[in-house]
């Protein structure tokens, strides 16, 4: 259980993504990007709503993934992050300096997302 932020700019990957997590039982907000997370974000935060994981692409149009996380960590002390990517060099860059940052490296299948997010949302 838990609302996790998927933040994923290919809309066959988001979708997908989203409705595996639904299906194990998570609460799932999601955004092509990072200026709409922000917004997701305020939005739930307006309501009340607590966001336990993000899960964002590391390379992404405008905002990328590690400067998003950056900026919500602001807002969301403690919240547990997971960095997607097909490219092992820039989730290392990405989390290199950061051991609170765990990665999911994409291509991904059902099985591998569902335990990735269970093992940092228990951890």
């Amino acid at each position: 259980a838990g609302t996790i932020l998927l933040v994923e700019d290919e809309d066959a990957v988001r979708l997908f993504g989203g409705r595996a997590l639904r299906n194990k039982g998570y609460r799932v907000l999601e955004a092509a990007d990072g200026e709409r997370a922000m917004d997701v974000v305020n939005a739930a935060l307006a309501e009340g709503e607590k966001i336990d994981l993000i899960l964002s692409d590391v390379i992404m149009p405008g905002m990328e993934g590690p400067t998003l996380v950056q900026l919500l960590r602001q807002e969301l002390p403690g919240v547990k992050v997971i960095l997607m990517s097909g490219y092992a060099e820039d989730a290392a860059r990405a989390i290199e300096h950061d051991p609170a940052l765990h990665f999911l490296p994409k291509p991904f299948s059902l099985a591998g997302l569902a335990g990735k997010v269970k093992e940092v949302m228990k951890g």
